[in-house]
């Protein structure tokens, strides 16, 4: 069982725009362009987010001409998910535990 979540991705995830260019890339693989468009984002602001993706190994890019594709790795999502679901079954298991003072 699982006693810990991989806190680099989950602190990766934590950001607002970022979760919302995860979820964005969930239903389909999109360029930079299509990015800023549907974020709202300025493309600077939007590149420096999806350098930590990928660094954080949650996109993988595609070159395509002069263009860049961003696509969602669903293992790293799937990993994160068996890792609280590990916590989730832990604390099930454990739950009448308590230490005396």
């Amino acid at each position: 069982m699982l006693t810990s979540v991989d806190s680099d991705v989950m602190r990766v995830l934590a950001d607002p725009l970022r979760l919302r260019i995860v979820t964005l890339l969930a239903r389909e693989t999109l360029c930079t362009t299509h990015l800023v468009q549907e974020t709202g984002a300025k493309q600077t602001n939007l590149s420096n987010h999806m350098k930590v993706l990928r660094e954080a190994g949650v996109v993988d890019t595609e070159p395509c001409g002069r263009f860049t594709y961003y696509k969602l790795r669903p293992e790293v999502l799937e990993s994160l998910s068996a890792q609280f679901a590990g916590l989730a079954a832990t604390a099930r298991a454990t739950g009448e535990n308590k230490r005396a003072c």
